[in-house]
Parts: C-alpha cells; structure tokens; sequence
C-alpha cells in the first residue's frame, strides 16, 4: 500500500507542478473569501479518485473538490489535492497534495507530497514515519524559552476567536508561523521546526493526512473523531503533551 500511495502522489505531484508552471488567470475560481480553487485542484483530484477506485474499489473516498465515493470495506481515503490553492495560486511553494486513509473512526496513514519544497512525507499506524525516505525523529523537547507554534485561522472564522489565538500566543510570548496551509504547517510540526499547531475552521482533508504521521512520531493532537464529522470545521491543537498542557480550555471553542 505505501508504495502504491506514494507513486499515486508523485505522479499527482507531477499534474500539479505542470499547471504551476503554467497558470492563467482563466484558471482560477473563488469559492469564497480568499478561497480559491483551481484547474489543477480538479485534476489532480479526479486523477487521485480514479487511481484510488481503481486499486482499492471497496474503499470509500471523500475529497475537497467534490469526489465522494461509497465504500464497502470500511475504509475511506480523504484526498485533498492541493492544500494551500492561495499559495498556489501566488506563485507561492508552500502548498502540497494530501492522501490519508481514514479507518474505524481514526487517521491511520498519510502521505503528503509537496512537490516544490521536494518533501514526501510517509507514516502512520505500524508505519515509521519518513521523508523523502529517511526516516523522521522527534523534534526537540517542548522548551518554552524557544517556543514556536504554527498557527491556522480561516478566513470563516470569527475575528474574536482568531484574536484570542493570537493573545494566547502573545501572552504566551511564543513566536509563531501562518503559511497558510495546513499540511506545510504540520509538515513544519513533524520536522521540529515548530512545537505545535493550533488550527481553526480547518477541513478533515486538511489534516487526513498528516495527523497520522504526526502520531507516529508521538505528536498528540486535541480532534476527536468519534464526535468530528468529516465535512465539518475543525478547531483543534497538535503537538507533545507539554505544549498542549498550555492551552486554555476555551481556546478552542467556538465564539458564542
């Protein structure tokens, strides 16, 4: 299966990379306030679902652009095709195409191309977690004297609940990151270059992916997916036990 996946990735990857180069005006769309989608968002996720039916045709598949495909086996392969279109779209590196498999209500693979920056990242359940095929460590121990922490806020979300993230962080007096894409962030979080993320009105497609190899390196994260439904806004935290010990109860919820 990880070879499968990640060939699957790299070719997508390839799809994409041919329409970054060669991006017109006429081939974007918005969605909604600096969301946009792409020619290449619908390519590459029509060429992921048909890959994926083909090899696995008892699977389900659910994806950002619109695939939605019922399976028989239990399981369901959430693809975002290019999370970070804005980046994308701007000429920007810092997008990536995302695979996770989602199986008895847990993330439990991923794999993650980002195409441009050269990273593949691969792991989850019983899968050591690698990049570009060497093998990932844990990050340094949580010190908050050198905190950093990767920071996603929709544009959906209320301006309250985007200023208190940003209040905590400064009373925290952390530094942070927003590069406006999930998965580069955790992809960030993974390679120890932060210490957590805290993300709201983020996608399950968003983070399918990633979160599994986040788990197998020892990253904990705050999404309950027994209760979370998969077309829904998530609000939620990753990173070591320490780093998520600091966060206020209510930080995560919504503004009333």
């Amino acid at each position: 299966m990880q070879r499968d996946i990640k060939a699957l990735a790299e070719e997508a990857g390839e799809i994409a990379l041919r329409h970054f180069k060669e991006l017109s005006p006429a081939a974007v769309e918005t969605k909604g306030h600096l969301d946009l989608v792409t020619a290449a968002d619908r390519e590459v996720e029509h060429f992921l679902t048909e890959r994926l039916h083909a090899l696995y045709p008892d699977d389900g598949i659910f994806g950002e652009e619109g695939a939605a495909i019922e399976g028989r086996s239990g399981r369901l392969w959430v693809i975002d095709p290019i999370d970070g279109t804005f980046n994308f779209v701007r000429g920007g590196d810092q997008w990536a195409i995302s695979i996770g498999l989602f199986e008895d209500r847990q993330p439990r693979f991923g794999v993650v191309n980002a195409p441009v920056r050269r990273q593949m990242l691969v792991g989850g359940d019983g899968v050591a977690p690698t990049m570009n095929g060497a093998l990932l460590e844990r990050g340094p121990r949580f010190d908050l004297k050198r905190g950093c922490i990767g920071v996603g806020l929709h544009p959906a979300v209320s301006p309250a609940d985007q200023h208190a993230v940003l209040d905590f962080i400064m009373a925290q007096r952390m530094a942070f990151r927003c590069c406006g894409s999930s998965t580069i962030s955790l992809i960030e979080l993974a390679l120890g270059h932060v210490d957590g993320y805290i993300g709201l009105g983020e996608a399950s497609w968003d983070v399918m992916a990633c979160l599994p190899i986040l788990s197998a390196l020892g990253i904990d994260n705050t999404v309950d997916w027994h209760s979370a439904k998969l077309d829904e806004k998530l609000r939620y935290a990753a990173g070591s036990p320490a780093f998520l010990a600091l966060l206020e109860p209510d930080l995560l919820m919504a503004d009333a």
